[in-house]
């Protein structure tokens, strides 16, 4: 068949499996465990700034991101030349792979982990080398560095790591550091940072002040509660922030999405957000505990989801048909195992309800 030809690498490519939402059920609630949304509505100071913006539309957002880039900035005494926001920050992800791997360099990163990196590798032209994850679902770092050649350019550290929960610990990063190439970036992706309670775990943004080579991402679709806005921002040394910026799609974020980002570092909100944080924390802790008692090996988690082991063939499957006859939705791997979000204490109570019948 003639006609044009897509990139022939682009057949390797994975597909982006997204949380199913939850099936309607009669004469019951459903309920979405499957994306690691959190169940809280927008506080009304950031909701009203949101109808606020929406009276501008017909405007386009500043592409600097000059009040955001200030208030991320002023928030975490960080420099604004650090920088660079986009739709979230998978997007962000994907422009900091594509400004920095030329065609066959190569990525590192553990696995299982977020399933957007070998999407956004490949996607890139680069080679995505996965290192399996180590004992109770964590990174392997000595593996990681062990796979660490002269054409590799980036390696992503999860922590914690999304689909499993554990942490990457301080020391632990710290070591790894030591190990790894100057030429070479390491990418702590911090998106549930604002979940985590372990005083041993890294911290991204420590570790970029201490090191030349060290790239945060961090967004607020978790915790902030603004996952249908799509912002996320990398704090990044200065030349590489510039240059995610600058193959970055213009006009990216949102008008809407700058200023409820902007309201949810508001000192009032941002308490109020982290209060609700603690609560979602409390309901992992619970969670972790009701599965723990009905016989489950959890992994440590310190994100706002718990990761069930599942590698027999077809469990996660059929987990995941049992928990929707039950009224929610969970997000099965494979022959991996299955993820379920913290969400209301209800649907919670669903969850641990299904996990003691299959267990």
């Amino acid at each position: 068949m003639s006609g044009p030809k897509v990139r022939a690498s682009l057949s390797g490519i994975p597909a982006y499996t997204p949380g199913r939402p939850p099936a309607a059920r009669e004469g019951g609630a459903a309920y979405k465990l499957s994306s690691n949304e959190t169940p809280y509505d927008p506080l009304p100071s950031v909701r009203s700034v949101i109808d606020a913006e929406a009276a501008q539309v017909n405007r386009y957002p500043d592409m600097a991101c000059s009040a955001l880039y200030t208030a991320i900035s002023e928030r975490f005494s960080l420099p604004v030349t650090a920088l660079a926001a986009g739709t979230g920050s998978v997007a962000v992800l994907y422009h900091l792979i594509q400004a920095l791997c030329e065609p066959g360099d190569e990525v590192v990163y553990a696995w299982r982990s977020f399933e957007a990196y070998p999407i956004a590798i490949v996607a890139s032209g680069a080679r995505p080398v996965a290192v399996p994850l180590g004992d109770g679902a964590r990174h392997d770092l000595d593996a990681m560095a062990a796979a660490i050649t002269d054409r590799t350019r980036v390696v992503m550290v999860c922590t914690p790591n999304n689909p499993t929960g554990p942490v990457v610990r301080a020391d632990e990063l710290e070591t790894f550091l030591d190990r790894v190439p100057a030429d070479v970036l390491v990418v702590v992706d911090e998106a549930y940072a604002e979940f985590v309670r372990d005083e041993a775990a890294a911290d991204g943004f420590a570790a970029f002040g201490s090191r030349d080579n060290v790239a945060v991402l961090r967004t607020f679709s978790k915790a902030y509660g603004l996952a249908g806005l799509r912002v996320g921002y990398a704090v990044a040394p200065e030349s590489v922030a510039a240059a995610v910026r600058k193959v970055a799609l213009p006009f990216g974020v949102s008008g809407i999405a700058q200023a409820a980002a902007v309201a949810s570092l508001d000192p009032v909100a941002e308490r109020e957000l982290m209060d609700r944080v603690d609560a979602l924390v409390a309901e992992r802790e619970r969670v972790v505990g009701g599965l723990t008692e009905a016989g489950w090996s959890v992994p440590a988690t310190e994100a706002n989801f718990v990761w069930l082991p599942l590698d027999g063939r077809g469990q996660a499957t059929d987990f995941a048909v049992a928990a929707d006859e039950a009224g929610i939705t969970v997000r099965p791997f494979a022959d991996h195992g299955v993820r379920v979000t913290i969400a209301e204490p209800v649907a919670n109570d669903i969850f641990m309800k299904v996990a003691s019948n299959q267990n």
